[in-house]
């Protein structure tokens, strides 16, 4: 989730503005068979050529759903308890393949969405997300045409589907996308979704929903997909997605990028952005090349965004391997930053390119994109664990000492369960405010202080292995922490996450 600071409360245990600095630390990383970064890596003038793929030389590029292993996406669909108006727990999909073009003069887009999904329930009729400007040309289920009705953003599909059978929904649209009001009074952020700039570039953040504003979608955390996204941008701009990037080709009509996701992700995770790009790469220490692609011409330093490839080494140290294939970062015209599945989405201001910011996004690859909330009441899953590895980050890399992040978060602890709510019962209409990040990272902060480092981190790594391309829920958390230690921890986590009033110190004793 976007990394935000304190706004309005106790000045003191606000994130400064920051300067980047290099980030060290050993990798328990393997070490992964990459494309040697000195004859991939393009000039940092111009995107890569067609030649200059910067596809994994480790994993064939597939297209063809039914050729990819579609089970990894098999999720559990469900009604949210927070926004129960986003996302059909009829439908659980599992692979968007989608075609983008993108006219910034007439502000158009036209698309086609071809989505293979799994019934998860039998049902007369079903339906999708998709934003109320975008006009539906054409639609098919299994080839034969299919009815669609529109209320608002919801795309209601007159078709019966059986449950466990899997279908192939195709959809041509048009229609100039609007952003979708944002539910938080937030300073950085008011809308989600696709965003155009006064040049006509576009760019897209979309949590907790707003992927309906650019494309067909079952916009829910609990349904992970995998996805193939192909942009046609005009020339001399670049369309950058999420995953690998399988195809660059450019004539005079403009440039056509694909991407390719070859892990399920959740629709929040998704990103587009499209203008004139200039592209650059450096390489972690376990081999794991970072590309960057940033606006041509840009002239804030990227010192503290490079640091993100020494970053992913430091958070392997805690969390594992890097849990994915692929890492880039893409900077846009907003003003604040976003976990984006494989592609972090940063906006322009120093807070947010700050090597501070950019360790939050990259440890949400882990706490956030590997495994993911099921439902909206929980994004304190996310939020909470990431928190804590920046501040643990700031600390070791002379930021801010971690004493002083605990005792800040600490003393505006209560005034945040009284203005927001507690983590994990937040007022609906304050998303992604300052309780769903501090209480719980102190929270978390205590149980590594009582469990010592070495069992804390095992216990946080072996959650990720076990929940591998899921999307969880706060029960099977506490289930997990207290399987692997012994210990009865749920009161002490309702406490934490539940509980109107900050808890004590301390942690139940074994036993």
């Amino acid at each position: 989730m976007r990394s935000h600071r304190l706004r309005g409360v106790a000045a003191g245990v606000s994130l400064a503005v920051l300067a980047g600095c290099s980030g060290s630390g050993g990798s328990t990383a393997p070490d992964r068979q990459r494309e040697d970064p000195a004859a991939a890596a393009p000039s940092e003038e111009e995107p890569p050529s067609d030649e200059a793929s910067t596809r994994s030389a480790s994993r064939p590029v597939v297209s063809d759903p039914e050729e990819q292993d579609l089970e990894l996406a098999v999720s559990t669909p469900r009604e949210d308890s927070v926004y129960p108006a986003v996302g059909d727990p009829r439908v659980d999909a599992l692979h968007y393949d989608l075609d983008l073009k993108w006219q910034p003069r007439a502000e158009r887009l036209t698309g086609r969405a071809v989505i293979t999904f799994r019934a998860a329930r039998t049902a007369p009729r079903f339906q999708l997300d998709l934003g109320a400007p975008l006009a539906v040309r054409a639609a098919t289920l299994d080839g034969a045409p299919v009815r669609v009705l529109r209320r608002g953003k919801d795309l209601v599909l007159r078709a019966p589907i059986e449950e466990d059978q899997r279908y192939e929904l195709s959809l041509d649209y048009v229609g100039t996308p609007e952003p979708a009001p944002a539910p938080t009074t937030r300073g950085d952020f008011s809308e989600t979704g696709f965003t155009v700039t006064r040049a006509g570039e576009v760019w897209t953040m979309q949590e907790p929903y707003g992927a309906y504003t650019w494309y067909p979608v079952n916009d829910h955390p609990s349904d992970k997909a995998l996805y193939d996204i192909t942009v046609h941008a005009p020339p001399r701009w670049t369309g950058i997605a999420n995953g690998e990037l399988t195809e660059l080709t450019r004539d005079a009509e403009g440039t056509t990028t694909s991407w390719q996701l070859d892990e399920p992700a959740s629709s929040y995770l998704i990103t587009l952005a499209i203008g004139p790009y200039a592209h650059s790469s450096n390489t972690s220490d376990g081999g794991l090349r970072v590309d960057y692609w940033t606006p041509r011409g840009m002239k804030r330093p990227l010192r503290s965004v490079k640091t993100a490839a020494a970053t992913v080494d430091w958070v392997e140290t805690r969390l594992g391997d890097y849990p994915f294939d692929s890492l880039g970062l893409v900077v846009t015209d907003s003003q604040s930053a976003m976990e984006t599945q494989t592609m972090v989405t940063l906006g322009t201001n120093d807070y947010v390119l700050s090597s501070p910011v950019v360790a939050h996004e990259i440890v949400h690859q882990w706490y956030g994109d590997q495994v993911s909330p099921s439902d909206w009441r929980d994004v304190w899953l996310n939020e909470g664990m990431t928190m804590l590895l920046q501040w643990v980050y700031e600390d070791e890399h002379g930021i801010r000492p971690l004493r002083e992040s605990l005792r800040g978060a600490r003393s505006v602890d209560q005034q945040l369960r009284d203005e927001y709510g507690p983590p994990g019962a937040y007022d609906r209409r304050q998303f992604g405010s300052s309780n769903i990040y501090y209480p719980p990272a102190l929270m978390w902060n205590e149980l590594r202080r009582d469990l010592g480092d070495d069992e804390f981190w095992a216990v946080a790594r072996s959650w990720l292995a076990d929940n591998d391309n899921t999307s969880a829920s706060r029960t099977e958390v506490y289930d997990h922490w207290e399987a692997e230690t012994g210990r009865e921890l749920s009161a002490f986590f309702r406490r934490w996450i539940s509980g109107d009033r900050t808890p004590r110190p301390g942690v139940p004793s074994a036993g």
